[in-house]
């Protein structure tokens, strides 16, 4: 499963959430395997898209629950799509 995170450092923990990234990276929890992240410069936003469980993306936001909050979005490609909506709307 593909799944995305958006993500926004809470108000008042920008440089704990900086310090914490350059110190240790952001490694993916097991059970996921990223396939890109992405910064906004100048901003607190953030995104990350990998390929894993619910459970590694609950795990995850545990981890940097403290710093960040999260949106986490199941997602699928273009090439997956068709399929689904085709049955959505009864063909």
């Amino acid at each position: 499963m593909k799944i995305m995170v958006a993500w926004k450092i809470s108000p008042g923990c920008y440089k704990a959430a900086v310090e914490r990234f350059l110190g240790a990276g952001a490694p993916d929890p097991e059970g996921m395997k990223t396939i890109g992240r992405w910064h906004a410069p100048g901003s607190s936003y953030g995104w990350h898209v990998f390929e894993g469980t619910l459970a590694a993306a609950a795990e995850l936001s545990a981890t940097w629950g403290d710093l960040l909050e999260f949106q986490i979005t199941p997602v699928m490609e273009d090439a997956e799509a068709p399929a689904s909506m085709a049955k959505g709307i009864g063909k």
